[in-house]
């Protein structure tokens, strides 16, 4: 995680302590989540009404987001760097990104690289892909205004988040009862979309869907909530629970049961995209100007139409 002011953690309701925390929890895990993986499949699925063909493909999160293998077959000659929020995750994605000798694509697959988000990342890329890890940034613009320096003139950024709407049904819950909140604070996809434009990205197109998970019962709903992530607003309970304390959580929970007895939660999924905008050159002006980035504003002076 950056290094964030007091005053942006708050107006996150975000805590980086209980997110390094959690990410220290999830990097032992054998997979990433079902959600993440999910979500990766459908976000991968916009990519094919995409023209554009990055060369250069940067994987932010790749361990957690689960877009790996999905990226390697959208574009299986692009090179790819897998981009970890630290260590632990760069060792756990070098692992099982070994391919076994006998494995034709150990031979034939394209080049890739698996680097630490605080390290040097490579810039001209074609393509930021960033699945369902941006709601667990406290300082998002700075992180977009970063991916935007990483593009290529004419590269896009396509990225996934958690909403506002996500686990609704619980916030209800916890405010019902006078339990701080049991979530952070999400942003809203069109705040998202005001960051693209101000870090110099055209046309940003933003979206959302709401999915809805069914549990059998609380105990399998809460062991999954912590597979996500766990609560890391700065507001929640202070310490651990008592026993009874979640055994009143539990019956709380029996509560919102349906009439089928699962109980469903509602979480808010954010897509966006956007290209970098090519240079504009002002008369009067010496500017240096990349030999790609040249190149992007030829293409675009002769009236080359935004894929969508």
């Amino acid at each position: 995680m950056p290094n964030d002011s007091n005053a942006d953690e708050r107006a996150r309701r975000l805590d980086p302590v209980a997110v390094n925390a959690a990410l220290r929890r999830l990097v032992r895990a054998p997979e990433p989540p079902w959600l993440h993986a999910e979500v990766a499949r459908r976000m991968a699925e916009k990519l094919q009404v995409i023209r554009h063909q990055p060369e250069l493909v940067i994987d932010w999160w790749s361990g957690l987001g689960a877009g790996a293998k999905l990226l390697a077959q959208t574009y299986p000659k692009a090179q790819r760097v897998l981009v970890e929020p630290g260590a632990a995750w760069v060792a756990r994605s070098r692992e099982q990104a070994q391919r076994p000798w006998w494995s034709p694509e150990r031979w034939s697959g394209a080049p890739f690289s698996v680097l630490s988000e605080d390290g040097d990342i490579p810039t001209g890329a074609g393509l930021v892909w960033a699945n369902m890890m941006l709601h667990a940034v406290v300082d998002p613009t700075a992180l977009i205004a970063r991916w935007q320096q990483l593009l290529r003139a004419d590269g896009f950024v396509m990225f996934s988040c958690l909403g506002p709407g996500t686990l609704r049904e619980l916030r209800a819950l916890y405010d019902r009862v006078a339990w701080p909140a049991p979530t952070p604070g999400f942003v809203d996809m069109h705040d998202f979309g005001d960051m693209l434009v101000r870090a110099g990205f055209a046309d940003p197109v933003m979206d959302q869907e709401t999915l809805t998970l069914r549990w059998s019962n609380p105990r399998a709903l809460l062991a999954e909530l912590r597979l996500l992530g766990g609560n890391a607003a700065p507001d929640r309970f202070a310490g651990l629970r008592t026993p009874r304390w979640r055994e009143r959580l539990e019956r709380e929970l029996e509560s919102l049961a349906a009439p089928d007895g699962t109980l469903g939660m509602s979480f808010e999924v954010a897509y966006g995209h956007a290209f970098k905008a090519a240079p504009r050159l002002r008369a009067g002006e010496a500017t240096m100007v990349s030999l790609d980035d040249m190149r992007a504003m030829v293409r675009s002076s002769h009236g080359r139409a935004k894929p969508r």
